[in-house]
């Protein structure tokens, strides 16, 4: 039955996507700002399919950690859930995304709408120059950076794989950056297509001002991140989390020297 859930709600995600962004295709001749309510839209057609569907709920926590205009989100990434997930919280976010989804037909077509950030990952130092300048502009007309510090999905309890692009902007945008930990990975799995039920947790942290030295910020995000992504893991298994998922984590983190009680 989890599979046959699973199954629906991967096909009415792809589906409804598509029928939303054909049918929202006017917003092409409209502002920025006016076409924007359609994104944060999309998102919430899709957490309501998972609790519809799957029986899978959220739990934001922190918000009144979310800063005022422009600045940083740093959040750590276990599933393709939070790729969506954290849009409705943000007034004007920017994704720093693989330049090869802006060839994705139509998809492609509102990425450059709403000027989301592409990066070209054969030319590293190119890249890097160009997401900057323009992170900074963003930055400066009150967006937001939303960024996966570690570059791609990181298992549930897995040890984590930083990378260093998120403290170069820190250092040279110098903004706040808002930690975010989920433990999203527990019920959307990296592999396979098995979603199961029962309620995410994302958590948004105090925010980390701009102006610390690059690696005292590195230590602090990771930090942050890491041990409450760990924390939401062990409440969801206090809690009678039902997904087989939790005894991977409970592995994976146990080889990390932070054991997991699942008894």
């Amino acid at each position: 039955m989890i599979l046959l859930r699973s199954l629906v709600f991967q096909f009415l995600f792809y589906v409804s996507t598509l029928v939303l962004m054909v049918v929202s295709l006017p917003v092409f001749a409209l502002p920025r700002s006016t076409g924007w309510p359609v994104v944060p839209f999309w998102a919430r057609v899709n957490l309501a399919l998972l609790r519809w569907i799957v029986g899978l709920g959220v739990e934001f926590r922190g918000l009144e950690n979310i800063p005022e205009g422009g600045f940083i989100v740093a959040a750590k990434h276990q599933s393709a859930w939070e790729t969506f997930a954290l849009l409705p919280h943000f007034p004007a976010p920017v994704y720093v995304l693989k330049r090869e989804l802006q060839y994705i037909p139509i998809f492609g077509w509102y990425t450059m709408k709403f000027n989301q950030i592409p990066v070209d990952r054969g030319k590293r130092s190119v890249a890097l120059a160009a997401m900057t300048e323009r992170a900074r502009e963003a930055v400066e007309k009150g967006r937001q950076i939303l960024i996966f510090p570690e570059g791609t999905r990181r298992g549930a309890g897995e040890e984590p794989r930083y990378k260093h692009g998120v403290a170069y902007l820190y250092r040279q945008i110098g903004c706040p950056v808002l930690p975010v930990a989920v433990n999203s990975g527990l019920y959307w799995p990296r592999r396979g297509w098995a979603l199961f039920p029962g309620k995410v947790i994302v958590e948004f942290l105090p925010p980390i001002p701009p102006g610390k030295d690059i690696e005292t910020f590195y230590g602090e995000m990771v930090e942050a991140v890491e041990e409450a992504s760990d924390r939401l893991i062990g409440e969801a298994a206090a809690s009678g989390c039902r997904s087989p998922v939790i005894e991977r984590a409970a592995a994976r983190m146990a080889a990390r020297g932070k054991p997991l009680n699942l008894s």
